[in-house]
C-alpha cells in the first residue's frame, strides 16, 4: 500500500480556496459576482417588462387624446373610445396626409425627430427643441353623421426645467381651441407643473388662435393682449418662465413651422 498522500491544489484557485474567508480577494470576489448576478437580473427584468411599459405608456397617450377632446370618462373602455379618432401622419411642410408612406399606427415622431433624414434641424427655436420631425401623427375626430367635429394636434416644447409634451385640441374650423393638455413634464410641483391644474387648462377652452385678419394671436401672458381677451390665456402665478415656455411652443406648433399649412387647408373645407 502506498503512503503518498494526496497532493494539495496548486494554482490561483487553489491559493484562493486556501485563503481567509475575510481577505481583501475574497471580499472583492464575492461583491462583484453579486454585482453581476444582480445586473442580470435587472437587465432580465427591463427586458421582460418592456411590452409592459411600452402598452402602458400607449394607453396613457390614448387617454390624454381621449381628455383633450373632451370624450373621457372613468372606467370606460379606453381602447375603443379611442377607435373612433383617425390617425393620419402628417407632413408639415405641405399640410398634406402621407399615410401611403408611413403606418400611423407604428411610426414614432419622437423616433423621427431623432432621425437626419425624417427631421431638421432648427435654427429658429423658440420651443427649444433642437430639431423637428418632418411629420407627426395627429388625431381627426367625427361626429355621428361623418362630419369633421375635432383635431388633435401633438405639441411640445421647452419650459423652465424640462420638455412640456402634450396636445392641443382644435375645432373643426382650425382656429378655435377647445383644450390642452400636457401629459410629461418635469417642471416644478406648486409652480410650473401647474399646467396641469384644471383651472388653468380650462381657461384655454373657447380662445383663439388666429383674428380675422389671419395673424397669430393666442398669448399666454400676465396681462391681456391689444388683440382681445378671446386670444389670452393668464400666465400661471410665481411660473413666469414656463409660461414663457408654453407661450413659445403653441405658437410654434400653431404658425408656419408646425401645423399653420394643415390647418389652413382645414379652413378651406379639405378635411
Amino acid at each position: 500500500m502506498s503512503d503518498t498522500q494526496p497532493q494539495e491544489p496548486k494554482g490561483a484557485i487553489a491559493r484562493f480556496l486556501a485563503a481567509s474567508p475575510d481577505s481583501v480577494g475574497k471580499t472583492i470576489f464575492v461583491a462583484v459576482a453579486v454585482c453581476l448576478v444582480a445586473s442580470m437580473v435587472v437587465s432580465a427584468a427591463a427586458v421582460s417588462l418592456r411590452p409592459v411599459q411600452e402598452a402602458n405608456a400607449l394607453k396613457d397617450r390614448q387617454v390624454n387624446v381621449l381628455q383633450v377632446a373632451g370624450v373621457y370618462e372613468p372606467g370606460i373602455n379606453v381602447s375603443e373610445a379611442f377607435a373612433a379618432f383617425e390617425p393620419h401622419v402628417l407632413e408639415l411642410a405641405t399640410g398634406e396626409f402621407v399615410d401611403d408612406r408611413f403606418d400611423p399606427a407604428t411610426f414614432d415622431d419622437s423616433a423621427a425627430a431623432s432621425d437626419p433624414e425624417l427631421s431638421v434641424a432648427l435654427d429658429d427655436d423658440p420651443a427649444g427643441i433642437g430639431r423637428k420631425s418632418k411629420y407627426r401623427v395627429i388625431y381627426l375626430l367625427r361626429d355621428d353623421a361623418g362630419d369633421l367635429d375635432k383635431v388633435i394636434l401633438p405639441i411640445h416644447g421647452y419650459g423652465l426645467w424640462s420638455t412640456l409634451f402634450g396636445f392641443i385640441a382644435l375645432e373643426n374650423n382650425g382656429n378655435d381651441i377647445f383644450g390642452l393638455q400636457f401629459y410629461q413634464h418635469g417642471e416644478t410641483p406648486g409652480l410650473g407643473a401647474e399646467v396641469d391644474n384644471p383651472r388653468w387648462r380650462a381657461l384655454w377652452n373657447g380662445k383663439r388662435l388666429r383674428d380675422d385678419a389671419g395673424d397669430l394671436q393666442i398669448t399666454v401672458a400676465k396681462s391681456q393682449p391689444a388683440a382681445g381677451p378671446e386670444f389670452y390665456v393668464d400666465a400661471l402665478a410665481g411660473a413666469t418662465l414656463t409660461s414663457v415656455g408654453v407661450d413659445n411652443l403653441v405658437k410654434f406648433w400653431m404658425g408656419d413651422a408646425g401645423y399653420a399649412p394643415f390647418l389652413a387647408k382645414l379652413q378651406a373645407g379639405e378635411f
